[in-house]
């Protein structure tokens, strides 16, 4: 296997487990209520990830939709078996600042408990739908330590029309919680620019930017930050032949733009970065709550 040309520092790996009926961007088109009545592509398109994870010895965190864990828990299985973390992404993918504290107490607790009695272990991770943990929602925080996770990554320290805490630290840091407790913060990568902080961590920023433009990029995260970053991709990102939705242009475009280049693209950085799970990461990085927990301790 070629080895990595940047750095040897591991990344943190994540995938976020959805179909591609369940995005943010179509939720004005595709009632939740109807998911049921699409056809599926989320098993076939999570393999071809886990493939090219495989052939490059590449571990990650499949962030998990419980709605996907509950109808299709053999994949959640798979993923597992093939030595990944299985991690939380919530139950319907609703925005959390469109949500009350009731309502996502009672989702993520439904997901975070389907995925742990079919893994039979922890869940530790959470990662919110789209990025939806902002300055108005950061109460969600306190839930998730009211929980039992460990730790999130939501936070995404960018401004943007749909999620973002522009002033958010930048590498993992300990949030702490209105109890007194804390939960650690693992946010999504980006590169300090003059006067901006640009996305490059993944999806469709990956898919936007030639490749050899996000390597360089992550690259210097590693190689002149000696941090580690966390990618992020989901499973539709790997199939240009999945439906079209009759969405606006602007979700049209940030869907579909380059699917068809996105896999290679994707096997590329597996063979130029170093990458692992993100309580891995997280462990390494002297944070030693992330992965102790036993099965009962997450009750």
């Amino acid at each position: 296997m070629k080895s990595p040309v940047d750095t040897k520092i591991a990344n943190a790996m994540t995938i976020d487990v959805e179909d591609y009926f369940q995005v943010s961007a179509f939720a004005a088109n595709i009632n939740y209520s109807d998911w049921g009545s699409y056809k599926s592509r989320v098993e076939k398109n999570t393999h071809t990830i886990l493939k090219a994870m495989s052939e490059t010895q590449r571990q990650g965190t499949f962030f998990v939709l419980g709605w996907v864990a509950e109808r299709y828990p053999q994949l959640v299985k798979d993923i597992l078996s093939e030595g990944h973390e299985v991690a939380c992404h919530g139950y319907s993918h609703q925005l959390i600042y469109n949500q009350t504290p009731e309502v996502f107490y009672q989702e993520t607790r439904k997901a975070k408990e389907i995925l742990e009695d079919i893994i039979q272990r922890p869940v530790e991770g959470y990662r919110a739908a789209s990025y939806s943990i902002t300055k108005k929602s950061m109460w969600a925080m306190d839930i998730l330590g009211e929980l039992g996770f460990t730790y999130d990554s939501s936070i995404f320290p960018v401004y943007h029309d749909r999620y973002g805490v522009p002033d958010a630290p930048k590498y993992p840091y300990q949030h702490q919680l209105r109890n007194g407790s804390s939960i650690v913060e693992f946010p999504i990568s980006t590169k300090k620019l003059p006067g901006y902080q640009l996305p490059v961590a993944g999806g469709g920023y990956f898919r936007i930017y030639p490749y050899q433009f996000s390597k360089l990029m992550l690259g210097s995260i590693n190689k002149r930050e000696n941090q580690p970053f966390v990618f992020y991709l989901h499973p539709w990102e790997v199939d240009p032949d999945q439906p079209r939705i009759d969405a606006g242009v602007l979700s049209r475009m940030r869907h579909y733009i380059n699917l068809s280049r996105c896999e290679a693209r994707f096997r590329s950085l597996l063979k130029d970065f170093e990458f692992t799970t993100m309580a891995n990461v997280l462990a390494g990085q002297g944070f030693s709550s992330v992965g102790q927990k036993s099965l009962d301790d997450s009750k």
